[in-house]
């Protein structure tokens, strides 16, 4: 009896839900214990005044959020491209949104 490829295929997916249900259950058994560390450094990181975390590592406004103006990746020319794909894929700060969010209708191209 041969079996179908479809079949060694579903085997397969089978094999990989059950991989994946049991790095959850073994992420739920290590919760707790993890915890207490976390709460550690973030008592650390509010006793030290640390800045947020260092996602990228390409572009100064990139790396740190929280210091970065809206205008950084268009510092070369108003119009330029950004440089780095880090750029475009992190949005503007939330907080910075509603004080720049008018300059594009405030703003008027010269002839």
């Amino acid at each position: 009896m041969t079996r179908r490829p479809s079949a060694r295929f579903g085997a397969f997916l089978a094999v990989l839900l059950l991989l994946f249900l049991s790095m959850l259950a073994d992420a739920r058994r290590l919760a707790p214990p993890r915890q207490q560390e976390q709460a550690a450094r973030a008592a650390l990181v509010q006793q030290l005044g640390l800045s947020d975390l260092a996602l990228f590592t390409e572009a100064r406004y990139t790396r740190h959020l929280s210091l970065a103006d809206l205008h950084s990746p268009f510092q070369d020319h108003p119009l330029a491209l950004d440089h780095f794909p880090s750029g475009s894929v992190v949005p503007p700060p939330p907080a910075r949104l509603p004080h720049y969010a008018p300059l594009d209708r405030e703003t008027t191209l010269p002839d």
